[in-house]
């Protein structure tokens, strides 16, 4: 019988996996779950600037994301033939085909609604007596043949415009359409006849057949040119007297253009074809920048000139769109650059902690292999190919996850940073490994601070990495954290910097003021605390590395806590400025007034807490400037200069006009009060001896001398005698007593408050409300005294400041960098004491066979983790602030805040430290560091003391 003589051995692989299975199945969840986020980053980067490229295109006018071709109509020099059949349909959509053809990518053309055809140029008087003449001027109408009117249009009444015979440049009568606004308010009906003359003074009858109604009336086919849908009422230039007259389209059978050429109107052909921006991406915008810029004026418009003829123009206000989104992402990525580099930092940081845990549970192992012959390349192999086995399927399965959740986005990046995380683990692994036995250990050695002290080596690579962070942070704090466009590394390494300074000083120092505290701890009588400070003094769990993901983490989570807290604080401010107060009525005209009745029934409204009546007259005139620097004195400043979003800052030179704000004192300081806005100096405007309040309907008399709180710049210019103003609301003087940046009621930085109740004209004309009142129940009782009064609400314009997608996915970004920068953070602290566990229950147990209770061990365990607790919290609250004071200079949150919103306050929105994205993640570090410990002492005192003591145990 034959047999094998050769010793039957398992596969190092198989027999690792089944030996430690929960370690491995821990380092591939934490690998998973990091190669997700690491390709989900750039994916969702890309997802949000994508979706924002097109949402920009799509909800911008058409006259601006329109392309459209122009060209003069044929030269007179060619036959009547060749001129009229350039006009008409056939060779029109000839000449657009081409162009669609022409169209470089990424630019693309939605073809549903693309128009050409034979439009007037210059507007064509309309004498017909039944046309409306608001101030006896005729109204001017323009003329198009344009393709498509059925297939974006329905008919209200009439007939389609036809054209039963071919229509040249000698025919006299065309039919054409208009819209039901055009209808509406030009009084036009189906039958009426307009004249339109030509060039040699010969009629040609249009004869309005039909009215129709716009499909879309926000798309291209009737946005591109909105005469087209809806006539306008515009101010006669030519005319010596502000004088109006109507405008608007007619819009003529599609094969009726060749009798707009013998027309002064100035006819031209055109194509107009609206982009599709479905198959554009974020990283398009470049190109298409360059293929629009091209096509203005560059080797596109020869091509263009080649299909739509040699006099061809291109025009489009695509190009400044696509710009503007640039400008958006450029002031986004710098801040999103911060959150990626911080989060990636402390990722790298945990997934090296947790390398280098794994390699000390095997260090017993591989010394022992090491000590029998093994060689180094033989042991770093086999622990690459056991870690490549866990690892690279859950770097695939998290690369698969994040293009799953993440469906829109470049697949590269993605793979690429799914790759890194894989082979910074299956390096870093073996390499750690390896080089802790490079030279074979003798068993048993301690290696706590006070037998291992750093070598030389090390201290020296310590203080170079110190140098060069302390240099590269002098340097961005010097030069600045506002890039000129685009990401700086430096600026984005902020966070990175400051962890690693404060971690290298504070891993080098806070063993000192433990010995110092072990000293009249010793004294004290029990040994918990005097051991529990002796063994925090020397713990290896406190090192570099740990401390250095937990200060990274605390950092980053903080700094987009901040961001997050100062995106809603902006718009916060941004709502209040615009209304004033929780709800603001006001009248349709600036001098509208509201009755008493008003004021009083909305006062009684369930929900309103408080209402301050106030009287706004806008630009009023102010006196010369003071000679010399005569702006009110720093006693009688008031509240002084705040400032904030909408703080007055300008000259005395530039405060030439202002806003008189007529208030009653006591009810708008209280209102101040509730909104939150800079205290108010009622008492200042106290209405006594000369100005004291004036009788129903009588008249100031000279030398009325009115007390005012002013703006700055105004209080500048009126400095600190009385000056004579004039207003609609009484002429007075007025004696500047105090000054504030801001008030509630207007928007201008240049205003004078003054008290109404000595004013002629006493009426308010905005009524200012507090509380919470129902929508329903408060325009109802403001529309029972009329329609010609509005009402703003402060919640509804805050809802105005919806995220753009660029802006919904920069905010997402940083919610889920502050998630899991809190994440790594207790990971990290998981770590650190994970790493010396063993070493924990193994004092425990020693300990308790001299007599300690299980009560002292779970004591002695928390005061034990507790100081390291602390330096981490402390280290992450300094490292936090400091990151936010140094990059807050140069990041401006309206990108983040209000882009995209019109007439919201554009003033810069600097980033302030959030108290509690600062003190809650360093909170948990210090809670999880004592749940921990009390779990590592309960689960000790389970087990017994002869199960962690065993003869020859070195621990």
């Amino acid at each position: 019988m034959r047999h094998n003589d050769r010793a039957a051995s398992a596969p190092w692989i198989r027999t690792r996996l089944r030996t430690a299975p929960g370690a491995a199945t821990a380092l591939a969840v934490l690998v998973l779950v990091t190669a997700f986020l690491a390709a989900a980053f750039p994916r969702a980067v890309d997802a949000y600037e994508t979706k924002g490229l097109r949402h920009d295109i799509l909800t911008a006018d058409a006259g601006r994301s329109t392309l459209e071709v122009a060209r003069p109509q044929p030269g007179l020099e060619l036959p009547q033939a060749q001129r009229d059949a350039e006009a008409r349909s056939p060779e029109l959509a000839r000449i657009g085909a081409g162009l669609l053809k022409a169209l470089p990518a990424p630019l693309r053309a939605d073809t549903s609604s693309v128009a050409y055809g034979v439009r007037t140029s210059k507007p064509a008087v309309a004498n017909e007596p039944w046309l409306p003449r608001p101030e006896a001027v005729p109204p001017q109408l323009s003329y198009v043949a344009q393709s498509g009117l059925k297939e974006h249009a329905t008919l209200a009444s009439g007939a389609w415009p036809t054209t039963p015979r071919e229509v040249t440049s000698d025919s006299r009568a065309v039919q054409g359409a208009v819209t039901e606004e055009t209808a509406a308010e030009l009084k036009v009906k189906v039958g009426a006849t307009i004249t339109l003359l030509t060039a040699a003074q010969e009629p040609i009858t249009v004869t309005i057949t039909g009215i129709v109604a716009p499909r879309d009336p926000r798309g291209s086919y009737w946005s591109a040119d909105p005469l087209l849908r809806t006539p306008s009422l515009v101010l006669d230039t030519a005319s010596p007297f502000p004088v109006h007259y109507w405008t608007g389209t007619v819009l003529l059978a599609e094969d009726s253009g060749p009798a707009l050429l013998s027309t002064a109107a100035e006819p031209v052909l055109f194509w107009r074809i609206p982009p599709d921006p479905a198959a554009l991406t974020g990283p398009d915008d470049a190109r298409l920048t360059s293929v629009i810029a091209s096509l203005e004026s560059g080797p596109g418009l020869l091509k263009v000139r080649e299909t739509a003829g040699d006099t061809a123009v291109f025009a489009t206000g695509l190009g400044h769109i696509v710009e503007a989104n640039a400008r958006m992402r450029d002031a986004i990525s710098p801040v999103i650059a911060v959150a990626a580099l911080g989060i990636g930092s402390v990722a790298a940081v945990v997934l090296l902690m947790t390398g280098a845990l794994l390699a000390g549970r095997r260090k017993a192992e591989l010394a022992l292999m090491r000590s029998r012959g093994g060689s180094l390349r033989g042991i770093g192999g086999r622990l690459l190919a056991e870690t490549a086995v866990t690892v690279l399927p859950a770097s695939a399965l998290g690369l698969l996850l994040a293009t799953l959740a993440v469906g829109e986005g470049r697949f590269w990046p993605g793979a690429l940073a799914a790759a890194g995380v894989g082979l910074l683990v299956c390096v870093a692994l073996p390499l750690r490994t390896t080089l802790q036995h490079i030279r074979p250990t003798l068993h048993g050695a301690r290696e706590d601070m006070v037998s291992a002290r750093p070598s030389r080596r090390r201290t020296v690579a310590e203080l170079t990495l110190l140098v060069l962070a302390v240099g590269a942070v002098t340097a961005l704090r010097r030069r600045g954290t506002s890039a000129g466009g685009g990401t700086d590394l430096l600026v984005s390494g902020a966070p990175v910097l400051v962890a690693l300074i404060a971690a290298l000083v504070l891993v080098r120092l806070y063993p000192l003021p433990l010995r110092l505290a072990t000293r009249p701890v010793a004294r004290l009588r029990g040994a918990i605390g005097f051991l529990s400070l002796a063994r925090a003094g020397r713990s290896s769990a406190g090192g570099a590395l740990p401390l250095l993901a937990l200060l990274l983490a605390l950092a980053t989570a903080a700094f987009g806590g901040s961001v997050i807290a100062g995106i809603g604080d902006a718009r916060d401010d941004a709502a209040l400025a615009s209304v004033g107060a929780d709800a603001r009525i006001s009248g349709a005209s600036e001098r509208a007034t509201l009755p008493d009745e008003l004021v009083r029934t909305v006062r009684d409204l369930d929900g309103v807490r408080g209402a301050a009546p106030v009287r706004i007259e806008y630009s009023v005139n102010m006196p010369e400037a003071v000679a010399g620097d005569g702006g009110a004195s720093g006693g009688n400043a008031g509240t002084g200069t705040s400032t904030g979003s909408g703080s007055g800052s300008g000259s005395a030179d530039d405060a030439k006009v202002a806003a008189l704000v007529g208030i009653d004192p006591a009810s708008y300081a209280e209102l101040a009060r509730a909104t939150g806005l800079p205290a108010f100096p009622a008492a200042r405007l106290k209405a006594a001896g000369s100005s004291a309040p004036l009788p129903e309907g009588a008249k100031a008399g000279p030398g009325r001398v009115l007390p005012a709180i002013a703006s700055p710049a105004v209080a500048a210019r009126l400095g600190k005698e009385p000056r004579a103003i004039e207003t609609l609301s009484g002429d007075f003087e007025v004696q500047v007593v105090g000054t504030v940046s801001r008030v509630a009621s207007v928007s201008p930085t240049d205003f004078l408050v003054v008290n109404s109740a000595a004013l002629e004209q006493k009426a308010p004309t905005t009524l200012l409300l507090t509380g919470a009142p129902d929508p329903g129940k408060l325009r109802a009782a403001v529309g029972g005294s009329g329609k010609e009064y509005a009402v703003q609400l402060r919640s509804e314009e805050r809802a105005r400041y919806v995220n753009t997608p660029m802006q919904a996915g920069a905010e997402r970004i940083y919610l889920a960098a502050v998630a899991a920068g809190a994440g790594y953070a207790l990971l990290a602290v998981l770590l650190s004491l994970l790493q010396t566990a063993p070493e924990r229950k193994t004092l425990l147990a020693r300990l308790r066979t001299m007599g300690l209770t299980t009560g002292q061990g779970r004591k002695l365990l928390a005061f034990e983790a507790t100081p390291q607790a602390l330096l981490a919290a402390g280290g992450g609250l300094f490292t936090g602030w400091a990151t936010i004071a140094l990059l807050s200079p140069g990041i401006d949150l309206v990108p983040l805040a209000l882009a995209g919103v019109a007439g919201s306050d554009t003033s810069p929105v600097l980033l302030r430290t959030d108290l509690w994205s600062l003190a809650l993640p360093a909170a948990g570090v210090v809670a999880l560091a004592a749940a921990v410990a009390g779990v590592q002492a309960w689960w000790a005192s389970r087990r017994g003391s002869i199960t962690e003591l065993r003869a020859g145990d070195s621990r």
